[in-house]
């Protein structure tokens, strides 16, 4: 017997929601776990590594992230911090808070599932140290670099309402701004809403 395809839907640049603070979620209920488990499901069925309740239509202070370990990064090392992050993947975090950055930075290309297929770089902190709760009302606190610092600083942007877009460099604005203004017309057209289904 066939079964239906699931709908999934984010919000796309031009969304209200998008851009401004996200409420801090108050405790973790099954209401907030259920959500959590949705925005996994959504995150997976756009093929992304990260997603914010607001990109899900929710103005709440919740990330969830599912963060691929390049080997790269394995062969440079992990801290134990780091490998308990890959290894709990996918996750949910409750008002995540980026604490502390490092002086170091570095530039990579960013794309967002509220920015549907443009890319540009962004430079970013390699390292991070943030704090967040789990869905099992435990907390985490700890440093992490690599794809999975600047995953949760662009997911935690996003809490703030801001996108990668408002971290670019002027040039690389310009070169992107055709295709911003594609995508806000197109977005009017359809509730800036992004759809599939899986």
């Amino acid at each position: 017997m066939l079964r239906a395809k699931k709908r999934y839907e984010v919000r796309t640049a031009g969304d209200r929601v998008l851009s401004v603070s996200a409420s801090p979620v108050g405790a973790v209920t099954p209401e907030i776990r259920e959500m959590a488990e949705k925005m996994i499901s959504c995150m997976a069925a756009f093929d992304g590594i990260g997603l914010a309740a607001p990109q899900y239509g929710e103005s709440l202070r919740l990330i969830v992230i599912d963060v691929p370990l390049s080997e790269k990064e394995a062969a440079a090392g992990l801290t134990e911090f780091e490998e308990r992050m890959y290894g709990a993947m996918p996750m949910a975090l409750v008002n995540p808070e980026v604490t502390g950055f490092s002086d170091a930075v570095c530039e990579r290309e960013e794309g967002c599932l509220s920015v549907p297929q443009i890319w540009a770089p962004v430079v970013r902190p390699e390292r991070i140290a943030f704090r967040a709760q789990l869905l099992d009302g435990s907390f985490i606190e700890g440093e992490c670099g690599g794809l999975l610092a600047r995953c949760i600083q662009h997911e935690t942007d996003h809490l703030d309402g801001i996108l990668f877009t408002d971290r670019l460099s002027p040039d690389a604005a310009r070169r992107i701004s055709g295709q911003m203004q594609q995508l806000l017309e197109s977005g009017r057209h359809c509730n800036f809403r992004r759809v599939t289904r899986k």
